[in-house]
């Protein structure tokens, strides 16, 4: 019987592809790749959802430091969100299926299987990395069993129910999925374009539930990368994790999101991320007063095709690599604490403290200036002459 290594989370598509798999004559390994967001018990219930369901072998690995480096990194650096809203908490299948391929090398296997359906974006990331990965069979329960099936999910869970195995509530309504950077919902009102239900998050507050007092936490960067926490030098995760939960209580983080899809469709999902928006907001402030105008004009469009790289499976494509190098070099000045405060719901940068703001001894913007009155005027005149030529040559003439 040949090996197959399955990318296992123990919701409704992976646990269907286990008896799928061993029906159509394979041995399954589960491979559960903690992204980060899942504590101890759900470890537990993934590991003995897949020996129950089956496998042959489940694998537990970690990788929240990879997480951190390469997305979190040049992801807060570039500042950039997917169509200016959702801040690519899908980008942790890239290093889910590198660890499934490093697992399936080293056990002598080729082939490797997920469970992503054919109507979602998920699918081409992986795909995608497979192939730029290495030369592997790739099997997809959920595409192959769409040809004959209308509804997948009903499908899905009577095929479990007839063999014996349940199906927890929560996976027969959403879709989850939790990691590092935060948690996405979908499925039920969401995709029906509804009021999403209350039970839909998970890392936020309800307004009702926001405490009192405002909160201030202080992040410190070097080089545009966060390396403090209130003063505190942790790793990229904890911070991150520490966010999470510092903010979650104010209900910082909490959207939903609707887009262009890659593969056409409209996607709408709920999405909580705490940390990572606290992040972005206080590089943000920082980069803003630090780098010149040239600089925060250009940055954003290389951001921007960064995160539709990611967005659209093409994470090991070397253009990635190329557009990470400029934006390592345009860091090289962000340096310092950015104090952020929230009453709840949002959070904002109050205060700012780097040696490195462009600031102008004897000048503060509408308020003082170094230069003369005559400076002032002549630099208007020149700024704007190719505009008032052009009304001196038409004569203010509008046709």
């Amino acid at each position: 019987m040949s090996e197959v290594i399955l990318a296992f989370s123990g919701g409704l598509d992976t646990s269907f592809c286990v008896p799928w798999l061993i029906e159509k004559g394979y041995e399954v390994v589960t491979v559960f790749v903690n992204t980060g967001g899942v504590d101890a018990d759900e470890l537990k219930f993934i590991e003995d959802r897949a020996y129950e369901l089956g496998a042959k072998e489940h694998i537990l690995t970690e990788v929240g430091p990879e997480i951190w480096e390469e997305v979190v990194v040049p992801m807060v650096q570039g500042g950039q969100l997917y169509q200016g809203q959702y801040p690519l908490l899908c980008s942790d299948r890239y290093l889910i299926v590198r660890k499934c391929l490093e697992i399936a090398d080293e056990r002598g296997a080729n082939i490797f299987a997920h469970g992503c359906t054919g109507m979602g974006n998920d699918q081409v990331r992986f795909d995608l990395t497979v192939r730029a990965l290495g030369d592997y069979e790739i099997i997809a329960p959920i595409r192959e069993i769409q040809r004959d099936v209308a509804n997948v999910r009903d499908y899905e869970l009577e095929f479990l129910k007839e063999r014996g195995f349940g199906v927890r509530p929560k996976t027969t309504t959403y879709t989850i999925n939790e990691n590092l950077l935060g948690v996405t919902t979908s499925g039920s009102e969401v995709d029906n374009w509804q009021i999403p239900g209350d039970e839909t998050y998970k890392l936020t507050a309800h307004p009702s539930e926001w405490p009192a007092e405002p909160i201030q936490v202080a992040l410190t960067f070097e080089k545009g990368v966060l390396v403090a926490l209130d003063s505190e030098r942790l790793s990229g995760p904890e911070m991150l994790d520490a966010l999470n939960k510092k903010l979650g209580k104010y209900g910082v983080g909490r959207a939903m999101y609707t887009g262009d899809t890659t593969i056409g469709l409209k996607g709408r999902i709920v999405f909580e991320a705490p940390g990572l928006v606290a992040i972005l907001a206080a590089h943000r402030a920082l980069e803003e007063a630090v780098l010149t105008r040239l600089q925060n004009r250009f940055k954003s469009g290389i951001a921007d095709k960064w995160v539709e790289l990611v967005y659209e499976g093409f994470f090991y494509d070397p253009l990635k690599a190329d557009l990470e190098a400029f934006l390592a070099s345009s860091q090289r000045k962000v340096n310092g604490t950015v104090t952020l405060q929230t009453h709840g719901g949002r959070v904002d940068a109050v205060k700012v403290d780097s040696p490195h703001i462009l600031r102008r001894a004897g000048a503060v913007y509408a308020q003082s200036a170094d230069w003369g009155v005559e400076e002032a005027e002549g630099f208007i005149k020149l700024f704007g002459q190719s505009s008032t030529l052009w009304a001196e040559v038409n004569n203010f003439d509008e046709n």
